[in-house]
């Protein structure tokens, strides 16, 4: 019965988009990856097996959008296999919703966007959707817009718990409230985008509930030449950590980019010191898609290295795509930004991520990819393990997006 009523409406929804002149589509993704580990995000230590597990995205979604109006719903559901019974009753396995937003123009170049949602920013460093992990990163907030010669966005997200009985917030997301103002102009070759990030954590002390506020300001730069391109960041970290002390941190990024595949680049994130600590030092990437930066095995930022040493980064990619196929190979040189400790190297160690794609239809691809962490003896006192090790990561994964309405 449940089954007919969701046909009945879908129905009813692409008569009603058709009468009122309006585009309506229906697509999918079928997203299985196999992943292979043997010291991801951590080192691994000298008798440890490898690990294979292999995970699942699996998506809905549904898009309308006429003259005065467009709404996303996207159906969601990612498990790991063999996590869920064969014989389910679905009490503890609901499809969750990953974006359910609307979007209200009361000019053409004017309008509110309000819902759970994606936010995508520039190169994704300080907001990206993470869209490489399976259950991928959406907010809960309402976004003022203007469009026209140039962009503006703010973002404006106050989060409570069900209880509406008091203003206290112990819930699963990274902040109580949160503001942003986004200034984006693009001309010729040219983009410069403005970024202010006023981010709200609550903190118990002495029995109640404050917000302690930090401030994330800066932007990125990057212009076009006739064969190659040039792309800069510069992030600055003031205001309050969550213990308390003052912040001041900062995150650079520099790369140049040619026609012919290369690119080559140096990131660098403050980080703490072992015998300094009279503030935060370490810079905090927030929100950001962090997988696409500092390495595929995901040892820095992912989940963790926050409050930690911070990161100097130099890197060179390659990448080379003819028809349907696709080839990348990226080079890190990784060392800590603050000192680890008194007679401990600054080098942590050399990652070499290699990958491979392949087209098989135009809704229908496959992708493989392995990386190796060649570890320097510093890793062992931030992550464990044994840094003479070998240390990979591998993953296969198939990709499926096909479009039921459209």
């Amino acid at each position: 019965m449940k089954a007919l009523q969701f046909a009945v409406l879908i129905t009813a929804g692409i008569f009603i988009a058709q009468m009122a002149n309006a585009q309506f589509s229906l697509t999918g993704e079928f997203r299985p990856r196999t992943e292979f580990n043997h010291g991801y995000k951590s080192l691994a230590y000298e008798d440890q097996d490898w690990s294979t597990i292999t995970t699942q995205r699996s998506r809905l979604n549904f898009i309308f959008k006429n003259e005065i109006l467009r709404t996303k719903l996207v159906l969601q559901d990612v498990r790991y296999w063999g996590s869920q019974p064969q014989l389910v009753t679905n009490e503890d396995f609901a499809t969750s919703i990953h974006e359910a937003w609307a979007e209200v123009f009361f000019a053409p170049v004017f309008s509110l966007q309000a819902g759970r949602q994606e936010l995508n920013y520039d190169d994704h460093r300080i907001f990206g959707n993470v869209g490489w992990a399976q259950q991928a990163r959406s907010h809960d907030i309402a976004l003022l817009k203007y469009e026209k010669n140039f962009k503006i966005h703010f973002g404006i997200a106050h989060h409570e718990n069900s209880n509406i009985t008091n203003n206290l917030y112990d819930g699963p997301d990274a902040y109580k409230d949160l503001q942003f103002l986004w200034i984006n102009k693009s001309w010729e070759k040219n983009s410069l985008s403005f970024l202010f990030l006023n981010n709200g954590v609550p903190v118990v002390e002495n029995s109640n509930q404050v917000t302690k506020y930090s401030q994330t300001l800066g932007g990125r730069y990057s212009k076009g030449f006739e064969k190659w391109s040039l792309a800069t960041n510069l992030y600055w970290q003031t205001g309050k950590h969550s213990n308390g002390k003052e912040i001041s941190a900062l995150n650079f990024l520099v790369e140049a980019s040619l026609k012919n595949g290369f690119l080559g680049g140096y990131e660098y994130l403050s980080g703490n010191l072992y015998d300094k600590t009279d503030k935060v030092y370490a810079f905090t990437p927030f929100y950001g898609t962090n997988h696409k930066f500092n390495g595929f095995m995901d040892y820095f930022y992912v989940g963790n290295h926050i409050n930690s040493v911070g990161l100097n980064d130099v890197y060179l990619k390659y990448n080379w795509s003819k028809k349907q196929f696709g080839i990348s190979a990226d080079l890190h040189y990784f060392s800590s930004a603050g000192k680890i400790a008194e007679d401990a190297e600054n080098y942590l160690g050399t990652e070499l991520d290699l990958t491979f794609s392949y087209k098989i239809h135009e809704l229908v691809s496959i992708s493989a990819g392995w990386s190796t962490m060649f570890a320097g003896e510093s890793m062992e006192l931030l992550k464990g393990g044994d840094y003479k090790t070998g240390n990979h990561w591998a993953y296969i994964m198939l990709a499926v997006t096909p479009a039921f309405i459209k």
